[in-house]
């Protein structure tokens, strides 16, 4: 399968990307020539694996009959200090928030998507070290 974006220069360091799901702005830092008006492409490497894994844990959630009240994904990334900068240590933080967890199933749904499922994931160990935390909060 062959998936494609096309993305447009818009002026200045801004560019705007899309495909058959929607489109994204992309911007520089004033730094950097930028404007600030979009996501910056590194950050947004990030955002695409919360979003990959996020959405194999919910879908596992909901089959597994353990869906929670409130999940979010924290991503933290260091960034190399000399060029090419990349991201050397990736650690991706599940929160989930609810009562009567049932933890077994949750932390086996992220085990499946950092083991099994999760393709952005896999990409980031091909050049990060990767870990994850999984922290829960009563509400």
């Amino acid at each position: 399968m062959i998936n494609t974006v096309k993305t447009t220069w818009k002026g200045d360091m801004e560019f705007e990307s899309t495909n058959e799901g929607g489109l994204i702005h992309l911007d520089g830092a004033s730094v950097v020539g930028g404007n600030g008006n979009g996501l910056r492409p590194k950050q947004l490497m990030l955002t695409s694996l919360a979003g990959c894994t996020g959405m194999d844990v919910v879908s596992l959630l909901k089959k597994m009959r353990a869906e929670v009240d409130k999940f979010t994904i924290d991503v933290e990334a260091n960034l190399t200090d000399e060029h090419p900068k990349y991201y050397d240590k990736v650690k991706v933080i599940f929160n989930f928030y609810g009562s009567d967890f049932k933890k077994d199933k949750i932390e086996k749904s992220v085990r499946l998507s950092e083991e099994r499922y999760c393709g952005v994931m896999e990409m980031f160990r091909q050049f990060a070290e990767l870990s994850t935390e999984i922290r829960y909060f009563e509400v």
